[in-house]
């Protein structure tokens, strides 16, 4: 994305704890369950703040990836508004979602953290 505003989006420490605990799986889950019920109808509800800018790690790839709302999704990716997203297009929103996810360095708060377990475990 050649946004200021998307770019500065980033995994904090707790979302990457969040991400190991429950795994990727659950995550790819989580977002594949968002697409479908935030952005796949044809007019979702409170369309353009239905994702919040925080509180789980697919929000945030939802921003930097102008995945957020059906304004963003035309304006970013050229899919029309005011008409169903195909299982296609969903699927292919998920990938994008993921591979940022996947793509986000480890936070220095997370790095430090699980350096310093390694120290002491016995």
């Amino acid at each position: 994305m050649q946004s200021d505003f998307r770019r500065r989006f980033r995994l904090a420490a707790d979302d990457v704890a969040y991400i190991q605990r429950v795994g990727m799986d659950t995550i790819r889950s989580h977002a594949a369950d968002f697409v479908r019920q935030r952005l796949a109808p044809a007019h979702p509800a409170r369309d353009g703040h239905q994702t919040p800018m925080r509180g789980h790690p697919v929000f945030k790839a939802q921003h930097a990836c102008a995945c957020c709302c059906r304004g963003c999704l035309h304006r970013w990716h050229g899919i029309p508004q005011g008409r169903e997203l195909v299982p296609e297009e969903q699927a292919a929103i998920v990938a994008l979602l993921m591979e940022w996810i996947e793509s986000q360095p480890p936070s220095p708060a997370s790095s430090r953290r699980n350096s310093q377990q390694g120290m002491f475990d016995f």
